[in-house]
């Protein structure tokens, strides 16, 4: 049960914070960065971002309910979205809309200087989808010992995220461009179907 519990949570978070996908985004905004500096950003970015997702999977569902807004709407409301990033992904515009976002930060600083806090951290790693994905699977969670399964999943795919942001340019001569789609749309695929089944369970939730 546990380890289908993390299964379930890892693969959601790894499609949508995309560690791989990271790589060539952090390589162009960093490109003018020293060593150090590129190390320094990556863990800020990271740490940053996994606070931004764990406060929203601690403390989420009590935001939901000082807005009186009930759980099942919310799983069926992040399911929908949760679809619609993965149509992007298989059709591969969920790619292309954030390198688009990070060359206009780029574009709007000759020289970048820190990408940590903005655009890395938020909204590339902690976006709407992981947001809304992590506080969907922490409100699925019956027990703290489930809620710590799902955030090590969360810390883990960050930790990768990490690491890919380290190894951005390997990685980017590694893969390569047609390699990168073809995994791109097999994990939006994958995605598209646990979207379904969050708004499934939404639907269960309201109608009995």
């Amino acid at each position: 049960m546990l380890e289908q519990l993390f299964f379930s949570a890892f693969i959601t978070l790894f499609v949508l914070i995309d560690p791989p996908g990271c790589a060539p985004i952090y390589a162009g905004l960093t490109a003018d960065a020293s060593r150090a500096q590129t190390l320094s950003m990556a863990l800020r970015a990271s740490v940053i971002a996994t606070g931004i997702l764990v406060g929203f999977g601690l403390f989420g569902a009590r935001l939901l309910a000082a807005m009186h807004i009930q759980l099942d709407s919310f799983r069926i409301a992040g399911g929908i979205m949760l679809f619609l990033i993965a149509l992007d992904m298989v059709l591969d515009r969920n790619t292309e809309r954030r390198s688009e976002r990070a060359e206009a930060v780029k574009a709007s600083r000759p020289v970048v200087k820190d990408v940590a806090v903005f655009p890395m951290a938020m909204p590339i790693l902690a976006g709407p989808g992981s947001i809304a994905a992590t506080m969907l699977l922490t409100a699925r969670a019956s027990g703290p010992t489930e809620m710590a399964v799902i955030l090590a999943a969360l810390v883990i795919v960050m930790a990768m995220a990490f690491v890919s942001m380290l190894a951005a340019r390997p990685i980017i001569r590694l893969l390569g461009a047609q390699i990168e789609a073809v995994v791109t749309r097999l994990l939006g695929v994958l995605l598209a179907a646990l979207a379904v089944q969050f708004v499934v369970d939404g639907l269960k939730g309201q109608l009995f």
